[in-house]
């Protein structure tokens, strides 16, 4: 049996990323050991130490840093300067001490509010720390960061003596050309002629914004040819067609995702790759590999390229879709710095709104609730004259339960909770010997993107509202009053009257009464209370990304873990990585099993799948028969050398299915009946 294999050739394309670049030249200078005492900073520190005295081998007579001993999150943090290309740290316990530190936790930032959790390639974000005070322990980071802040978090230290530390932070500085989106506004790269075509695209960029949705740039032709990169739910989707109408050819646009909770106010890379019909899209550390369909290999776009938004013809300030709100940096079209062009006023740049060339974002300060069962945020309420109360706030999670908000009211033992409830918003007034009061709102609110919810129990009614939905509503007999504290995720021992788990999460953005709260004087003490909560952070992950899902199989996720759906896919296991079909009909004789359709996985629980073939058990041997959608006899006219006849067979497998069948095969055969009439097979005499 003959196959005609077709060879698919595959164009890897490169280009110097930033990401990349600080593997290319030295970047493993020391960055901390000039910097001022001022630069570093903590959350408390001992009456012995001193944080400016946490630079790498310092010997005067606060030895390092160590904090107070009643510190319930301490750290050391250091200040840069402005943003750097950090490659690795050290560090050291505190001289002339039993004081060290032997695991800790790196975070970043650009302005000192709103911090990341640096992980290593395989997903741990623990770094071995020292085993006494004056060893130095280097640690390279599996990838660089650009920063301006770092931030050391001790996990544990030594058991002869406390806490200390002395730093070092290693890197180089980089160029970058940054402009910023309002929301409103975008910039266009117009083209010298009126048409651009191309058959190799390069476009790479960074970009950070606390938004989930957002057009990064787009471009399109007459011939119906369009590139759009935009953020969707917190992801990055890619729309690309080359579809020559002219050809009249269905060729369905091609729409690639790929990254998730991009909307969290850090840096992204971005890199898009095109050489005809094959793209590469990258963001971050993912890669996505795809063909776009139909015959086009040029992408020919029209008059401009546009950042930032889709601003509508004719119609200054307008745009089509919900534009970009954030910062871009080193914004790169076919090695042409758009930034650069914009920056100094070039006639191919056009400015639409307010185009900055800095990145002065606000930054919201977020924190995270991590433990199901004991974190809590408790906050006084503020006064208000009006009767009754009002809560607002954001909050994002992967959990499909979990209480996150709940106050007392006067009379006792009244109680108001707010909680997730199957994906769902639950709102319940308990009041004892009455029926409960509840209001169900939103609908898979446990997808990781961040939701606006507000209770409101003013003018004699509770409101509930989440997002952009239509409120939801129910009377009161009386006023409802707070007994003073407010209650967000879980609550302290002596007043919780719930069963519900906590919410593990993160929330921002909090008012009570219509007043902002400062997350600050409460992780400083001066406001309200808590337990088991990060600060300045939102460390929630994706665990579906990457997908460890085999198969097919579908990926769902809690916050600390993550499960695999194998129906449907002829897989079964934890990660759908065990095959449910034998790998042979020779497998199914062997069960005792007769003649008869089977579903055969040729390669066990390798990547290929299961395939539908006839097993034919006779006494001799055991016969594997693929089908193919052409049996019917065809009759042929006509056919010669120069014009042959030509059929396709689709078979029930895929041309590796059928090679790796062949492969553990002891003989092949495939039968052709010819019938013919004054006609010959073969040109002989």
């Amino acid at each position: 049996m003959d196959f005609l294999l077709h060879m698919i050739t595959i164009y890897t394309l490169s280009i110097l990323s930033g990401a990349s670049a600080a593997t290319l030249y030295n970047c493993n200078a020391p960055l901390a050991s000039m910097l001022p005492g001022s630069s570093f900073q903590s959350s408390s520190q001992s009456s012995a130490s001193s944080a400016a005295s946490a630079r790498l081998n310092t010997r005067d007579e606060a030895g390092g840093w160590s904090p107070v001993m009643s510190d319930r999150q301490p750290w050391l943090q250091v200040d840069l300067g402005e943003r750097m290309e950090v490659t690795a740290v050290a560090t050291q316990g505190r001289s002339n001490s039993q004081d060290w530190v032997s695991s800790y936790l790196l975070f970043y930032s650009d302005t000192g509010r709103a911090w990341k959790q640096h992980r290593q390639e395989d997903g741990g974000g623990r770094f071995v720390g020292n085993v006494n005070s004056e060893a130095v322990v280097h640690n390279k980071l599996s990838h660089s960061v650009r920063t301006r802040f770092l931030r050391f978090v001790p996990l544990d230290w030594s058991r002869s003596g406390w806490l200390g530390l002395r730093v070092e932070v290693y890197g180089c500085s980089f160029k970058s050309d940054v402009v910023g989106f309002d929301g409103g506004s975008s910039l266009l790269y117009r083209f010298n002629q009126k048409s651009m075509s191309t058959v190799k695209d390069v476009i790479s960029l960074r970009f950070k914004s606390r938004q989930a949705e957002g057009v990064l740039l787009h471009g399109e032709g007459q011939r119906g040819d369009y590139i759009t990169l935009e953020l969707h739910k917190g992801k990055l989707d890619l729309h690309l067609n080359l579809d020559d109408s002219r050809l009249r050819l269905s060729s369905s646009p091609v729409a690639v995702t790929v990254g998730s909770l991009l909307d969290d106010q850090h840096w992204h890379s971005v890199l898009i790759e095109r050489f005809n019909r094959q793209v590469n899209l990258t963001v971050d550390s993912h890669t996505q590999h795809f063909q776009t369909k139909g015959e086009g290999h040029s992408l020919d776009v029209d008059y401009e390229l546009s950042f930032g938004g889709i601003p509508l013809p004719g119609k200054p300030g307008t745009f089509l879709r919900k534009n970009f709100q954030g910062c871009m940096e080193n914004l790169y079209y076919n090695g042409i710095n758009i930034i650069d062009l914009a920056k100094r006023r070039k006639p191919q740049i056009h400015s639409v709104g307010n185009v900055t060339f800095s990145c002065s974002q606000p930054q919201l300060g977020a924190c995270t609730f991590l433990s199901s069962s004991s974190s809590f945020l408790l906050l006084p309420g503020a006064a208000n004259t009006t009767g009754g109360f009002s809560v607002q706030f954001q909050f994002r999670t992967w959990n499909q339960d979990g209480l996150l908000f709940s106050v007392q009211l006067n009379p006792e033992p009244q109680r108001l909770e707010l909680q997730i409830t199957k994906s769902r918003l639950l709102l319940t007034l308990n009041s004892p010997g009455q029926r409960k009061s509840k209001l169900s709102v939103g609908d898979r609110v446990n997808d990781g993107l961040w939701h606006s919810v507000s209770v409101d129990t003013r003018q004699l009614q509770i409101t509930l509202t989440v997002d952009n939905e239509p409120a939801s509503t129910t009377p009161l007999w009386e006023q409802l009053e707070s007994r003073g504290n407010f209650y967000f995720g879980g609550c302290s021992s002596t007043d919780c009257l719930t069963s519900a788990p906590v919410f593990q999460g993160c929330m921002q953005l909090i008012f009570i009464n219509s007043q902002p709260v400062d997350l600050n004087h409460v992780q400083q003490g001066i406001l309200g209370n808590y337990n088991e909560l990060q600060f300045d952070m939102c460390n929630i992950r994706d665990r579906c990304l990457p997908n460890l899902c085999e198969h097919g199989g579908r990926c769902s996720q809690s916050w600390s873990s993550f499960s695999c759906d194998c129906s449907g896919t002829g897989y079964s296991g934890a990660t759908c990585h065990s095959s449910l079909y034998e790998a042979s009909c020779e497998a199914y004789r062997l069960t005792g099993s007769s003649s008869g359709f089977y579903s055969i996985d040729p390669d066990g629980s390798g990547p290929m799948g299961s395939t539908l073939v006839y097993c034919n058990m006779t006494e001799e041997k055991v016969w594997t028969v693929l089908s193919h959608n052409n049996t019917a006899p065809v009759r042929v006219q006509g056919s010669s050398l120069h014009k042959p006849h030509i059929m396709k067979f689709n078979y029930s497998a895929s041309a590796e299915q059928i090679q790796a069948i062949i492969t553990r095969s002891e003989h092949c055969q495939q039968e052709v009946v010819y019938n013919c009439r004054k006609s010959r097979l073969f040109n002989t005499k």
